[in-house]
């Protein structure tokens, strides 16, 4: 009896996994979501999506470097924060220990391991902006639509809104801190297949990672993607022709 019991347990395991972690990946998804609205209504108050990072280093010395998911935390229900935020000094300032410290759930991917939701003592995130592909060509200048110091709205997106990834997940990565300007990234390998030094989409998630598009609609892309169509949903106005993803 005890072995059939065992048996049992060891045939239903793997299933109760696969259901823990397809409720994880549409937790991340709604999360992506709340990312995708809060950027269209950033768009909608200000004509412009937020600007990738704000004074990037090493381009402006001692620059502020602040992210755009700093920027957009009114847009995403975190007023609270966003006014404990002093945008005079850098993002790593002491005067903006306390609000960077701040964990906000909706920049948390629940499948990602960890035992502690800041890094550096800030509040970590999962996700990074699209600062353009690195697939196919140099990406200078940067074919994103998240990038530095300068903001891009719905006219710059010429590829189509539908089409073009604003934010994905890059889970865990490094200098994953939703105040810190380094949260971007652009494309460079296959979805999941970076070395661990480099920024890329990436997830906890089998096969594939979330991604949110410039429309506000978010959707699985599968790590078997061919690496044309990634390169072109990473980029504004490359006038790809993009098939079906």
């Amino acid at each position: 009896m005890i072995a059939i019991i065992g048996t049992l347990v060891g045939l239903l395991l793997p299933a109760v996994q696969a259901a823990r972690e397809a409720a994880r990946r549409m937790q991340c998804h709604s999360r992506l979501h709340q990312i995708g609205l809060g950027l269209q209504n950033y768009h909608a108050a200000f004509n412009q999506f937020p600007i990738g990072v704000i004074q990037p280093r090493p381009l402006w010395l001692n620059g502020k470097e602040f992210a755009w998911s700093a920027m957009m935390l009114p847009q995403i229900e975190q007023t609270a924060v966003w006014q404990q935020i002093n945008f005079d000094v850098p993002y790593d300032d002491p005067k903006n220990a306390a609000a960077a410290a701040s964990v906000i759930s909706t920049f948390i991917c629940p499948s990602t391991p960890r035992s502690d939701n800041l890094k550096k003592g800030r509040g970590v995130t999962d996700y990074g902006g699209i600062y353009g592909e690195r697939i196919l060509t140099t990406n200078n200048p940067p074919s994103g639509v998240m990038i530095y110091d300068r903001a891009m709205r719905f006219r710059d997106i010429l590829d189509g809104t539908s089409t073009t990834v604003v934010v994905s997940e890059d889970a865990d990565f490094p200098d994953g801190q939703w105040i810190n300007g380094k949260n971007l990234f652009d494309q460079a390998f296959p979805i999941n297949k970076a070395p661990s030094f480099e920024n890329d989409m990436r997830s906890f998630h089998p096969q594939g990672v979330n991604a949110a598009f410039a429309d506000g609609s978010v959707r699985f892309l599968n790590e078997s993607m061919d690496l044309t169509v990634l390169a072109a949903i990473c980029t504004r106005a490359g006038h790809e022709v993009v098939s079906d993803f």
